[in-house]
């Protein structure tokens, strides 16, 4: 894109000799020369039974419509020119639509069907161009090549798979507008429809599910849940829907974790973490943090995940840095995992972290983790620290010796 900008002084009649202090007004204008681009696939399939059209003859593209003007692909088994013998065929872009010096770039591309991605590609994308773009005349204008690819290679080449060729056509056709000063503005304040949802809410009108979450009852509105959640839809609206929206039982959840779920699904940001925990703790925060992803990933909440990605990475410690890891490992959040594994490789942090209960819930959990800590030990030079024994007698555990979970309240 290029831009050009002018200045028009408009200066009193007067004396030659101007004081330069003196309030000379200036108006300004920038003429914005840009491309609207666009792209269409087109499908030649039964290459075989396209050939033998004869010189000159083509299979054509369906229209369609990029800045304003229409185009269409054409195809040529047989070759454009005479001149060839057949040898090539040919790839042609058109102007589809009236129009008069239609200025434009062009992209041509034979697409390669075979994973490689080894394309064969003519393109004005992304080059200097001695003369600018390309100017089409009128309608039926066409730009490509007569040589575009020679048959005898093609019909060998992964360019072809099941008789089908697969062609796609970028175009990007210049348009230019001046712009002036914006004389009028009016301020446009910020989206507050999650405000009109969070407040639905908290009236309690129109609810219509119930769920009953660790003995606590959260009433919501289905529509909202379903419009939100992949998962609450097939649950509320799907064919093994659930009958009884009287009371829904969730388990393996807690109430706070649910509560704050719900909250991001009305509202679309995270709640008061501590404040819905009751603890006013950096630790309380971030254990929350970490039932909210899982339970984000449980009903395909893709922002709320990120959202607890990003406040767990601001809030890695020693105390829930390998609990954390854990869960990035067994939730698929690479970025989370990486920052924890980085935090935990650091000579200062690596043994503090390895007496954590944290750390032997790791290992037990997520095994294969370790490895990939070592990994990172040995680029800090650190490779004779880490010994992952077994057994911690700080570990939280019930009467048969089995792990508890740690809860947030």
């Amino acid at each position: 894109m290029g831009t050009i900008r002018f200045s028009s002084r408009y200066l009193s009649a007067g004396p030659a000799s101007l004081n330069p202090s003196s309030s000379i007004p200036t108006t300004t204008s920038t003429s914005i020369t840009e491309t609207v681009n666009g792209s269409h696939e087109f499908k030649v399939d039964g290459y075989s039974l396209s050939k033998g059209m004869g010189i000159g003859k083509y299979v054509a593209s369906d229209t369609f419509y990029i800045g304003g003007y229409a185009w269409a692909i054409y195809f040529y088994p047989d070759g454009k020119s005479s001149e060839d013998n057949a040898s090539y065929v040919s790839l042609f872009i058109a102007l589809a639509s009236e129009g008069t010096d239609v200025r434009a770039l062009f992209e041509l591309t034979l697409m390669d069907q075979s994973g490689k991605e080894r394309h064969k590609v003519h393109s004005h994308f992304g080059r200097a161009l001695e003369s600018g773009p390309y100017t089409l005349k009128y309608r039926g204008s066409m730009w490509g090549y007569k040589r575009f690819y020679k048959r005898t290679q093609l019909e060998t080449s992964d360019f072809l798979k099941d008789d089908t060729l697969l062609i796609r056509c970028c175009v990007g056709v210049v348009k230019s507008h001046t712009e002036g000063p914006k004389t009028y503005t009016i301020a446009v304040p910020p989206s507050n429809i999650g405000q009109h949802f969070g407040k639905l809410l908290d009236s309690g009108k129109g609810t219509d599910v119930n769920f009953e979450v660790d003995g606590e009852i959260c009433a919501s509105h289905k529509i909202v849940l379903a419009a939100r959640s992949p998962v609450f839809r097939a649950q509320l609206f799907g064919p093994m829907k659930d009958q009884n929206t009287q009371c829904i039982k969730v388990e393996d959840m807690e109430a706070p974790v649910f509560k704050a779920l719900i909250h991001f699904i009305y509202w679309d940001a995270l709640p008061d973490m501590e404040e819905l925990v009751g603890l006013n703790s950096k630790w309380a925060s971030t254990l929350m943090a970490q039932h909210l992803l899982a339970a984000a990933d449980r009903y395909a909440l893709e922002r709320l995940r990120l959202l607890c990605e990003a406040k767990l990475c601001e809030d890695v410690a020693i105390n829930t840095v390998a609990t954390t890891l854990a869960l990035a490992e067994q939730h698929q959040c690479i970025q989370l995992k990486s920052v924890c594994l980085k935090f935990i490789a650091l000579p200062e942090n690596l043994k503090a972290v390895m007496q954590t209960d944290g750390f032997e819930y790791l290992k037990e959990s997520c095994p294969s983790v370790i490895t990939e800590l070592l990994q990172y030990v040995a680029k800090n030079g650190e490779h004779s620290v880490i010994a992952c024994t077994h057994g911690n007698d700080n570990v939280d555990s019930d009467m048969n010796g089995r792990r508890v979970k740690q809860r947030i309240h």
